[in-house]
């Protein structure tokens, strides 16, 4: 729990990993069926934000477009029918009610309409007197086969990397991809985030290899914690992948100090002692020592 007793600052946070099972195997997306899928998996999700706050977590995030299928493995313009305004569409608002009710700093991911035929990937954040405090967008947005198709449903995002200064923590946002893009990691570092969430969906065979160096190294680049999120399962029809779960949180050393299960439906929970950041930030003075003078080039290749 968050403590100010001593030096230590400590703040319970939990990640949810899950899966969808509304999806028809047999395909077929009528309106009818998506309103089911939303409401599973908010149903779902509302019931483990439940089981968070009974275990004393302060700040939760939700896995990437967590109330849905990734049905970036399609591209059919029915799903732009799932997307909503950010803050004023409902997901949000119900969000916004559970947040307060359980005084819980609350990261919700979903496939967000500026207006007709403008959506983004984008990530909310909700303070834990319910208050919105604002939105990250996906900035890297991958086209990449088989199945990973965002292009068709998401424009890059154009709000940067904001961070924002919630009850409990100052955190950043970094969605899926972003994660194989350094710039924006170190971007989050500089404008003061002390814990980055990365909510995620990616399969076995694709980007496993990947998945327990690369947001370690921004973490003790940065010297900042890390809490990254990835679905469990396959989801029918498409059946892309294994989606191989495997949330996890790291410290500002970039060791890991909590996982989940590569396959089961759960709430990670672990305790961050952000009074590491500063003793890591002592030794390592990277951000000291950076010489953004010598980058030009890396902006103009």
């Amino acid at each position: 729990m968050s403590s100010n007793n001593g030096n230590s600052r400590v703040v319970r946070c939990g990640l949810i990993q899950t899966k969808n099972d509304v999806i028809s195997p047999e395909g077929g997306t009528d309106k009818k069926l998506l309103e089911e899928i939303k409401d599973s998996m908010l149903k779902k999700h509302i019931e483990y934000t439940k089981q968070a706050h009974e275990k004393g977590v302060q700040i939760l995030c939700y896995q990437e477009i967590f109330n849905g299928p990734y049905f970036c493995a399609e591209q059919e313009t029915c799903w732009y029918d799932t997307a909503e305004e950010i803050p004023n569409g409902p997901t949000i608002k119900k969000m916004q009610e559970l947040a307060k009710k359980y005084k819980m700093v609350l990261v919700v991911p979903i496939y967000e309409k500026e207006q007709a035929g403008v959506y983004y990937n984008t990530a909310a954040v909700i303070d834990a007197n319910g208050e919105y405090l604002g939105k990250y967008r996906k900035n890297h947005i991958p086209h990449v086969a088989p199945g990973f198709w965002e292009k068709f449903y998401f424009k890059p995002g154009n709000l940067g990397y904001p961070v924002f200064k919630t009850a409990y923590a100052t955190i950043g946002v970094y969605i899926c991809y972003d994660r194989h893009f350094p710039e924006g990691a170190r971007a989050l570092g500089l404008n003061g985030a002390e814990i980055v969430f990365n909510p995620s969906a990616t399969v076995a065979g694709l980007s496993e290899y990947l998945w327990k160096l690369e947001q370690p190294a921004h973490a003790a680049a940065n010297g900042y914690f890390l809490g990254a999120i990835n679905r469990v399962g396959t989801e029918a029809p498409w059946n892309i992948g294994e989606f191989y779960g495997s949330s996890y949180f790291c410290d500002p050393r970039g060791q890991i100090v909590a996982c989940a299960s590569r396959d089961q439906e759960e709430l990670l929970v672990s305790d961050l002692d952000l009074d590491q950041i500063r003793q890591v930030r002592n030794t390592w003075q990277f951000f000291r020592d950076r010489r953004p003078e010598t980058y030009d080039t890396l902006v103009k290749l």
